[in-house]
């Protein structure tokens, strides 16, 4: 014991010169390091690296309300030919063709079922056929409706798909028309090459402090970080302030007397903690984003609860895996709400433009199910059929499965005796 009452050691000191020829030293770190880094490479860009390359079934909506009679030597009026090849057009595979009405489309516009629209307007075959008289004075036209609240590149990617589709159904009724008008002058014929000129209005808007469909998206990545990082932090105090860490900061260090406490309360204490500590962490993203930023957001109350529910379903699943895996937990944890979660979540690149694997994982990542429901506030008025019913249910089973699974192992844990602290010699 020194003078000031500090612990005098005399053993020699160890040199970093001389543990770094160690191999040991450098194994495991060199292995991780190195895994994590090819690991992150190949999830984040294999989800978005070739999105057009991947798109498959897009679901777009296929309205044709043209009810004119048919071209004189025609069977079938032109709305329902242009349908009719849209959907026979699988050459791409690019999108799925859903033939709805004009009021259903709407629907599924507003209830986060399709991407986009092509409407055949009503009286479209009157409309081309005038164009073969001297009375024609506009071009017939197809209208693209989009959609931003389904993010701004499945927006695009839709637009781009039916523009194209509507690019095609106008030279191919030119064909036809340029054929039956042999006498008609240059003007015309230039005119009827390609006669129909395609609009584009958006189907179902969204707010203008919505970042383009992308706020959906950053909402519910604040409140999987709130979970995760929350989660991790009041752990690491929780086992500070019992005992069984270390508290350092910078020079300082300091050792609480440990107490006598099992896995299993421990974890109760944890889930306890993060319970409460949820509210203040929900209620700041929320203030921060809508209050302080003007993020558009409708529906406050129920947005409240749902932020609360969601970073309490994370926090809890955060809880449960580093009681299972012990100092591993906040990496397995961290792949499980965020490495995984960010390519399968489709908020921000279609699923149906990601490969199969992300596909199959966005069936039950957390962060897939919370962007949905977040989606249906934000964006579709906090409709049932739009995400959130299901949302809701994923997360009462996340947070089911955090309970059971975490005090399932904190529970055999105890029963055979692995207590947390183990003494070791120095």
């Amino acid at each position: 014991m020194t003078a000031d009452g500090a612990t005098s050691d005399t053993r020699p000191q160890a040199r970093a010169g001389a543990l770094l020829r160690h191999p040991r030293l450098w194994l495991v770190p060199t292995v991780l390091t190195g895994l994590l880094a090819l690991l992150l490479s190949l999830l984040y860009m294999g989800g978005i690296v070739s999105p057009q390359r991947d798109l498959h079934d897009l679901p777009i909506a296929l309205v044709n309300a043209d009810r004119g009679k048919p071209l004189p030597g025609q069977k079938e009026n032109l709305g329902t030919q242009i349908a009719r090849a849209v959907v026979a057009d699988g050459a791409s595979g690019q999108a799925e063709w859903r033939a709805l009405t004009l009021r259903q489309a709407q629907d599924a516009l507003g209830s986060d079922k399709v991407y986009g629209a092509l409407v055949v307007p009503a009286g479209f075959t009157d409309s081309v056929a005038a164009l073969t008289t001297t009375t024609a004075t506009t071009r017939p036209t197809l209208t693209v409706l989009t959609n931003p609240a389904k993010g701004s590149l499945g927006s695009s990617l839709a637009s781009r798909i039916t523009t194209a589709a509507a690019s095609r159904a106008s030279l191919t009724i030119g064909k036809q028309l340029a054929g039956a008008a042999t006498h008609a002058d240059s003007t015309r014929k230039l005119l009827l090459t390609d006669p129909v000129s395609v609009s584009t209005q958006v189907g179902h808007p969204i707010g203008n402090h919505s970042g383009l469909g992308l706020s959906a998206f950053y909402y519910t990545l604040l409140l999987v970080l709130a979970g995760f990082m929350g989660g991790n932090v009041l752990s690491n105090g929780v086992d500070t302030a019992l005992g069984y860490a270390d508290n350092e900061i910078g020079p300082w260090h300091t050792r609480r007397p440990t107490v006598p406490i099992n896995r299993t309360q421990t974890l109760l204490l944890k889930m306890a903690m993060t319970a409460g500590v949820t509210v203040i962490s929900a209620s700041l993203v929320m203030l921060a984003c809508v209050g302080i930023l003007g993020m558009d957001a409708t529906h406050l109350p129920l947005l409240w609860i749902y932020s609360y529910c969601a970073v309490l379903a994370v926090g809890l699943g955060v809880q449960a895996i580093n009681a299972a895996f012990g100092g591993i937990g906040q990496l397995v944890s961290m792949f499980v709400f965020i490495v995984l979660g960010l390519p399968s979540s489709g908020a921000t690149v279609p699923l149906q433009a990601v490969p199969g694997f992300y596909r199959f994982l966005s069936h039950f990542e957390p962060m897939r199910q919370l962007s949905d429901g977040v989606r249906a506030i934000l964006y579709f008025d906090a409709r049932g059929d739009a995400g959130l019913t299901r949302a809701w249910t994923m997360i009462a089973i996340g947070a089911l499965i955090a309970l059971v699974f975490g005090f399932a192992m904190t529970t055999y844990y105890d029963r055979k005796g692995h207590k947390r602290l183990t003494p070791q010699p120095a």
